[in-house]
């Protein structure tokens, strides 16, 4: 009898310690970057693009025309000269949230604002027109991008990666009387 106790107890032992075991890590779910523009006249008809990120960061770099190469793109060197991008990223990065840039000019009103790891610019345009442009993005994704390159690139590909690692988000959203253009990424494959 006490070799049947014996091998219950260590069955129920082993039992125990297999489902103590954490069950195995499910593998990451593919994020999508979905751009959608619709309105407009009928004859421009709507868009939907949604390209998983996992694709874009491995065609990305094989591209090698004009300013894009290596999954970088080169800027004309005048346009960072003088400019220290990688100190002002990091000073905006462990800055408190709140608003930076407020402009206020006829029709127009322009607010960059840090707010929970991004910077998010808020411009309405009160003319005939009637747009409004927003765009959030996180900092980790503009820390990416000024990252590795040289003083005149933009590593694309890198904060392609970091957009990957930031989450759901919606990026950018345009809309105005007659048209709509949002930019965002989720794990769906279809547009929500």
């Amino acid at each position: 009898m006490k070799i049947r106790t014996i091998w219950g107890i260590t069955a129920l032992i082993g039992a125990l310690f297999l489902a103590a075991r954490p069950a195995p890590a499910a593998p990451p779910e593919d994020r999508f970057i979905h751009v959608q523009v619709s309105g407009g006249n009928s004859k421009d008809g709507d868009v939907n693009v949604n390209l998983p990120l996992s694709v874009a960061e491995k065609v990305l770099p094989t591209i090698d025309r004009g300013p894009l190469h290596n999954g970088r793109v080169t800027v004309d060197s005048n346009q960072f000269q003088g400019i220290d991008i990688p100190t002002i990223v990091e000073a905006i990065r462990t800055s408190p949230d709140s608003q930076l840039v407020s402009v206020k000019q006829k029709g127009e009103n322009i607010a960059v604002t840090k707010s929970k790891g991004n910077i998010i610019v808020h411009v309405t345009d009160s003319s005939s027109k009637g747009q409004t442009v927003d765009v959030t993005v996180p900092i980790s994704v503009v820390n990416a991008l000024f990252s590795d390159a040289q003083k005149n690139e933009l590593d694309v590909a890198a904060a392609l990666k970091a957009l990957d690692d930031a989450g759901d988000t919606f990026l950018v959203t345009v809309q105005n009387a007659k048209q709509q253009v949002r930019v965002w990424v989720d794990t769906h494959n279809q547009p929500q």
